[in-house]
């Protein structure tokens, strides 16, 4: 069955002391969740279990990312998430301030009788 993709949203996190790469991943996918809200979920009665959550974070140093950590952070749907090489790591002060970025999409399978606008 094909999907439909109903949302993507951004998010931004840091870990200021630290170098926790995960912490950062954290808060980015928060930061992107603070954007976004899905009442169609109540309008057209569907369970949050028939969306799949597509979630790719961006570090520097992305095998030292905890993946399992973060799909578990996801409250609704069925969650997988995938690092990739990106982010910043800035130098301040003798530590490294680690930046995440976040991508979250959000995708159901077709529906009947409504469609997306192209």
């Amino acid at each position: 069955m094909s999907e439909q993709r109903l949302i993507i949203e951004m998010g931004m996190g840091n870990d200021l002391h630290g170098m926790d790469y995960t912490k950062a991943a954290k808060r980015a996918i928060e930061d992107a969740f603070r954007h976004s809200s899905l009442p169609l979920f109540g309008v057209l009665d569907l369970p949050h279990d028939a969306m799949r959550v597509q979630v790719t974070v961006a570090v520097q140093e992305p095998d030292k990312l905890d993946l399992e950590a973060l799909r578990a952070t996801l409250p609704r749907g069925r969650a997988e998430v995938r690092a990739v090489q990106g982010g910043l790591n800035v130098p301040s002060n003798g530590e490294i301030i680690v930046v995440a970025q976040a991508s979250v999409e959000a995708f159901l399978p077709k529906q009947t009788g409504w469609t997306l606008k192209r």
